[in-house]
């Protein structure tokens, strides 16, 4: 179902798009790509949201830093300095996160409008990308397709290509709350990953692969989740065709689970200790699929480069059963 969600303040109508099946009902909004809500049952055959988000179009434009269920480009996380090199070029991009750039910049992906149409099970979310927006080189034709499948879970499949050398990392920003409500600090999770990549002072990494045994970042045995962490680990599948299961999320007083399959290399465990009103610290987890921070000041790191002639594709599935 396709209805008006809001107009923007220079006049632009923001649609909503609703996804169901097999009990699972996602709303999907064309400002930002964001993920507004996820409906889901508990063990009880109780459905809730268990994603955060607004009301109404007002709160999303209200509170952009906190990218609450948004889609994040072009480059998602931090690029340090707020420059990269690519061919011989140093490009400078907005530094919105002082001293780095972070999210794609002032006006990134999750503040734009995309056109929605429709797919098998869903809906897809298109836009082009001009060359130098935001400071990055190509004119970027990206999709991003959002289903549901036979099982209820949720499938975003992004697609890009461009018409010079430029870079992406996409990914999408939904805090989890499998209670519904309240602080998310009792879930227990697990990350399929040996080791992680520790930051300096500005979380930009340093370029070390780190061991996550005997240190608090060892979630391969599922452990409640505490505060602190905004932190990317490093998957032990790496970087995959079709997705693989890579986290796993458990609310043990709902029943509600949490799966995170994914193509991408990396995923981002940040805990939400500064989200603000109307949230408070902790309401939700975000378990966000990537390549690594910084990737284009690192060689050693996965590629995130896109050439003409190549296409991006990265696929995250989030599913959700009971227990």
């Amino acid at each position: 179902m396709n209805e008006l969600f809001g107009t923007l303040s220079d006049g632009t109508p923001v649609h909503r798009w609703t996804l169901e099946r097999a009990g699972v009902r996602v709303r999907i909004l064309s400002y930002g790509g964001i993920v507004q809500s996820v409906e889901v049952p508990d063990r009880e055959g109780r459905a809730e949201n268990v994603v955060l988000g607004f009301g109404d179009l007002d709160g999303y434009a209200a509170n952009p830093e906190p990218y609450v269920g948004a889609l994040v480009g072009r480059y998602a996380n931090r690029i340090a300095g707020g420059r990269f090199p690519l061919d011989g070029r140093t490009y400078a991009l907005a530094l919105n996160n002082a001293p780095n750039s972070l999210h794609g910049g002032e006006r990134g992906f999750d503040k734009r409008v995309w056109d929605m149409a429709p797919a098998e099970h869903g809906v897809r979310l298109s836009r082009v990308a001009a060359h130098g927006e935001e400071g990055f080189p190509g004119r970027l034709e990206v999709s991003a397709t959002y289903t549901l499948d036979k099982s209820g879970a949720l499938q975003i499949a992004y697609e890009a290509v461009t018409d010079a050398p430029t870079i992406v990392n996409l990914t999408n920003h939904s805090y989890f709350n499998l209670g519904g409500s309240g602080n998310a600090g009792g879930h227990e999770l697990r990350i399929a990953a040996s080791r992680f990549t520790p930051v300096d002072a500005d979380l930009i990494p340093t370029g070390v692969l780190e061991e996550v045994a005997d240190t608090r970042f060892d979630f391969r045995e599922a452990r409640k989740v505490s505060s602190g962490y905004d932190h990317n680990f490093v998957l032990d599948k790496g970087v995959t065709r079709t997705p693989v299961e890579a986290a796993e999320l458990h609310e043990p007083a709902s029943g509600r689970v949490l799966t995170v399959a994914t193509t991408e290399p990396g995923l981002q465990l940040y805990t939400a200790d500064h989200l603000g009103e109307p949230f408070a610290p902790g309401d939700g987890i975000a378990l966000e699929t990537q390549h690594f921070p910084d990737s284009p000041n690192r060689p050693e790191f996965p590629s995130t480069v896109l050439r003409p002639g190549e296409v991006y594709r990265s696929e995250t599935v989030y599913g959700f059963s009971t227990r």
